[in-house]
């Protein structure tokens, strides 16, 4: 037929549906200016919370309270405040007091309503847009708290100034009632914002004392001089005294740096401390090495943790290169060694904090993880030559020290590269095949595609009857793999259980950016789960494995691709009825139910191993998308992570002890 006659056949059918159709339904039809929504004041907010503050889960969740700090601490920036006071309320309401000079409560020349009401429910309002100010701002887009005054079933605002207390209450972002004085406060000063967040909107409503307290900590590093306190009065010990924890640094970035090494072998002992300022630009920057082989460098702009670094790094990097180099070379150090010297192997063993303060700081998206301002690498460059340079100068030991740590790490660097080529070569994109241990899944889209690193052939075994051989592939470990905490690059790729895990999961070595980079263009599965036994040997397997991934496939934990499967502790039996336990409150629940109390009533079978279950079981209880518990990895701090993972898997047994103890809940351990 004809393309002509066919568009007429269309045409005519579609005539004769709109006879059919009824008023109600030709007026749905139609598309005007009646069909554009527009949403007036913090209604953008609460439809779309994500576009404003990134999630509406745990991470979002506490994004409102670095959002409301963020503003006290940039009146602490502009040399107005120096306390903030961070309290988490019994319901799991959020307090932020600081003594700063106030938000101001006089009439708005042109909204005509208090300056408080406008901060709070106008997006884009707010002193960071007058230079006169704020110098610096790390909320430079003006909707953090209003943001979260959206995003609150209930939010009080107090302001002390000019010998008056303020106060305005708000339910979902819509004031209750005109702001009103309520007190007297003779010479003190300062804001009080509490809120509570709607659980309407959030998935997870729980704070989370650590995470609060890593970013209180980061922030009193990153701003000397400033006391932050934490209260958590959902933890109060048998005094009645609730959990309570202050931050102060008197150094900053010095301290800052010493508390991400304190559980590393110091290469030198001192901490190399720049604060200066170039082109108008702040520049600190504290750093030292350690014998680890890990380069750890942290970067920020206005106390923003710039992840994806950006133009201060780039200039750090340059910086730090080109002086290393050029003393190496004026020291004649480099004459006898054989191997080339690369801009990388100046930064093994290197921990650093960078920290700038930009008037107006441009990002790559709204996440705002990646500094763009190229005016900033020179800024950085030059101040970490001139400083960097005079300490080398100046303590001729630590500067000999430090080379021949590069040189031993170019040396290494080579060995690495012969041992990364058995990743290459026996990778499946080349050819090499997969592992043989690997039973792969049938689908080859890696968004469907899951593989579980499974401690042991037994439990392997049984994995791999149980799974959905669709998209469920099974790669049995043998025994504890390397920690790679400890070990030399080449030596990491010696390893065979290593090198088939980057061959099964078909990860490569090198990127564009960086050679050492996990270069995860070729992943073969978008979930990638640990699955070990709920015993001690098993949550050190585990550990083993995170700790890997975190140093040699850290974009894998960014990406959002890693899981840890939680198999059951325990079957509970009582007739015809079972269940299983994850914990012991469970287990306790199960016999109070069934058992009347008495655990002699019931059947209670204790996994101890992923062997014990018979395929059924472990499909039902781990692996079954239905069903199971599965706990996606986060890196909420990147130097509070590295602290950790050094202090688990280094060399001192005293603060690995201290931390177990701190941290566990109960210990089960089998005999």
């Amino acid at each position: 037929m004809p393309h002509q006659a066919l568009a007429a056949t269309k045409q005519v059918g579609k005539e004769e549906e709109t006879k059919n159709m009824t008023e109600e339904e030709l007026e749905e039809q139609k598309y005007s200016a009646n069909n554009i929504q527009v949403l007036e004041g913090l209604e953008a907010v609460r439809k779309r919370p994500s576009m404003y503050i990134g999630d509406t889960g745990t991470k979002g969740l506490h994004h409102l309270v670095y959002e409301v700090v963020d503003n006290s601490i940039d009146e602490a920036l502009a040399g107005f405040a120096t306390h903030i006071e961070v309290t988490i309320t019994e319901d799991n309401s959020i307090q932020v007091v600081d003594n700063g000079r106030g938000i101001p409560v006089d009439e708005h020349e042109k909204l005509h309503k208090s300056a408080l009401e406008v901060v709070l429910t106008v997006l884009h309002a707010g002193g960071k847009f007058d230079k006169g100010s704020y110098k610096v701002s790390g909320g430079l887009h003006g909707v953090g708290v209003s943001c979260v005054n959206a995003l609150s079933t209930y939010l009080r605002a107090e302001v002390r100034r000019g010998g008056k207390i303020y106060m305005q209450e708000y339910s979902c972002g819509h004031p209750k009632a005109p702001v009103a004085v309520i007190g007297e406060c003779g010479d003190d000063h300062g804001t009080t914002i509490y809120f509570h967040p709607d659980d309407s909107i959030f998935s997870e409503t729980v704070y989370d004392y650590d995470t609060l307290a890593t970013r209180l900590r980061d922030l009193a590093f990153l701003n000397a001089g400033i006391t932050l306190t934490l209260t958590d009065l959902r933890k109060v010990d048998e005094a009645g005294n609730p959990k309570k924890e202050t931050f102060h640094s008197e150094t900053g970035l010095d301290e800052f740096v010493q508390y991400i090494d304190s559980n590393k072998e110091h290469l030198i002992d001192d901490v190399i401390h720049i604060s200066t300022e170039r082109q108008g630009i702040p520049v600190e920057v504290a750093m030292t090495y350690n014998t680890s082989f890990n380069e750890n460098i942290y970067s920020f702009v206005n106390n923003i943790n710039t992840i994806e670094g950006g133009t201060h790094l780039t200039g750090f990097r340059r910086g730090l290169g080109a002086t290393l180099k050029k003393y190496a070379e004026d020291s004649k150090m480099l004459e006898k060694v054989k191997v080339e010297i690369s801009k990388d192997d100046f930064r093994e063993g290197l921990t650093a904090v960078i920290s700038v303060k930009v008037l107006e700081p441009q990002f790559e998206g709204q996440a705002k993880t990646k500094l763009c301002n190229n005016e900033v690498i020179g800024a950085v460059e030059s101040s970490v030559r001139e400083a960097l340079g005079n300490y080398l100068e100046e303590h001729p030991t630590q500067a000999k020290t430090i080379i021949e740590k590069v040189i031993l790490a170019a040396t290494a660097r080579h060995a690495a590269q012969n041992a990364r080529m058995k990743v290459q070569r026996k990778s499946p994109l080349t050819g090499g095949g997969l592992p043989g241990k690997l039973a792969d899944c049938s689908s080859k889209n890696a968004e469907d595609s899951e593989i579980f690193l499974v401690e042991g052939d037994s439990a392997g075994g049984s994995a791999k009857q149980g799974r959905n051989r669709e998209f469920q592939a099974i790669m049995p470990l043998r025994g504890k793999i390397l920690n790679v905490e400890k070990a030399m690059e080449h030596k990491v790729f010696d390893s065979e259980e290593i090198v088939n895990l980057f061959r099964a999961l078909g990860v490569t070595i090198g990127t564009e950016d960086d050679p050492k980079e996990a270069n995860l263009s070729k992943l073969r599965y978008h979930k990638i789960i640990i699955m070990t036994d709920a015993d001690v040997d098993g949550a050190h397997i585990a550990t083993l494995l995170m700790t890997f991934f975190f140093r040699r496939m850290r974009s894998v934990i960014e990406n959002g691709y890693l899981y840890i499967a939680t198999p059951p502790l325990y079957k509970c039996v009582k007739g015809n009825i079972h269940e299983y336990c994850w914990n012991e409150q469970q287990k306790f629940q199960f016999i109070e139910r069934y058992g009347g109390g008495e655990e002699k009533q019931v059947k209670i079978q204790r996994y101890k191993g992923l062997g014990e279950m018979n395929p059924e079981q472990l499909w039902e209880t781990t692996m079954d998308p239905e069903t199971r518990i599965l706990k996606q990895v986060h890196i909420n701090d990147a130097a509070e992570s590295d602290r950790i993972f050094s202090m688990l898997m280094g060399e001192d047994v005293a603060p690995r002890r201290e931390f177990i103890e701190e941290n566990a809940t109960y210990a089960n351990i089998d005999a």
